[in-house]
């Protein structure tokens, strides 16, 4: 089984047919190894833009490529995709994190008016696979690639990160560093019609009360000291799309502010809660 992993760089580019903005992919770097981490390959293009003139300040400070670069030495976008595409023939494509490949479906959208990735047939998210793997799962906040580096001991360069074959090979350290076998062959889909569902769903947060989603019967708080069911003192009002009620320990006595955020996300409905003690009350009734 050979891995390829890719990273891209993209513009925001505004479209006079569109619109709206499409982040243009300007950039494509990846690396080729066997199942032993041997390289067998590297994949490096510039893209030409298509839909915008130039690229944004941000982006040419981020990356250190130029417009001038991109027009000189950049092909166009569909012809890099049918080099990639021979590139990584029976390869399982590894990306950190799904926003490559969303990117790679707007730009595919953009382009042939099919969201679908060509290439793509199996598919490994190894940020997903890195977080769970170092136990670094926050649903709150995605573990970024120079974070894991960082978290593993791996020494990287500043100044070359946000290029995308440097930032593939950091990328592919970080496997090597986490890789178990078995493990890993969890986190390979194959590309078909459920995997386009699952990583187009947008999670949602939910602000009725009266969804039949929200599991009212969980809807309460433990004191933070004695354990125990605290009683509610105010019915919930929706606040920061959070439901918020004011609490109090019928042991200790303590009152505190008790928030609440239901999301529905592709696998389910999940609720998270937080107490504080120092916001301003909630609305009484």
């Amino acid at each position: 089984m050979n891995l390829v992993i890719l990273d891209l760089e993209w513009n925001g580019s505004y479209s006079k047919r569109e619109h709206h903005y499409v982040n243009e992919i300007i950039e494509f770097g990846a690396i080729k190894t066997n199942e032993n981490f041997k390289v067998l390959d590297t994949f490096s293009m510039l893209i030409k833009p298509q839909i915008g003139k130039k690229l944004s300040s941000h982006i040419a400070l981020l990356t250190h490529i130029s417009t001038d670069e991109l027009y000189d030495e950049g092909v166009d976008f569909l012809t890099t995709s049918r080099k990639f595409a021979e590139f990584s023939e029976d390869c399982v494509i590894l990306t950190w994190g799904t926003s490559d490949l969303l990117t790679l479906m707007d730009n595919f959208r953009y382009f042939t008016d099919d969201g679908k990735i060509p290439f793509l047939k199996r598919y490994c998210n190894l940020q997903e696979y890195c977080e769970k793997t170092l136990d670094l799962y926050n649903p709150a906040a995605q573990l970024g690639l120079s974070t894991c580096a960082e978290h593993l001991g791996i020494k990287s360069d500043d100044d070359s990160l946000h290029r995308a074959l440097t930032d593939a090979r950091l990328s592919l350290e970080c496997l090597r560093r986490t890789y178990n076998s078995e493990r890993f062959s969890k986190f390979i889909y194959d590309a078909d019609s459920e995997f386009y569902r699952k990583i187009t769903f947008k999670n949602k947060l939910i602000t009725d009360l009266h969804n039949p989603l929200v599991d009212r019967s969980k809807m309460f708080f433990l004191c933070d000291d004695c354990n125990i069911k605290a009683e509610q003192l105010t019915r919930f009002k929706v606040r920061n799309k959070n439901f918020v009620a004011k609490f109090r320990c019928p042991k200790c006595r303590k009152q505190f502010n008790g928030r609440i955020s239901v999301r529905l996300r592709y696998d389910g409905v999940t609720m998270k809660k937080r107490i504080f003690y120092n916001e301003p009350p909630a609305l009484e009734e």
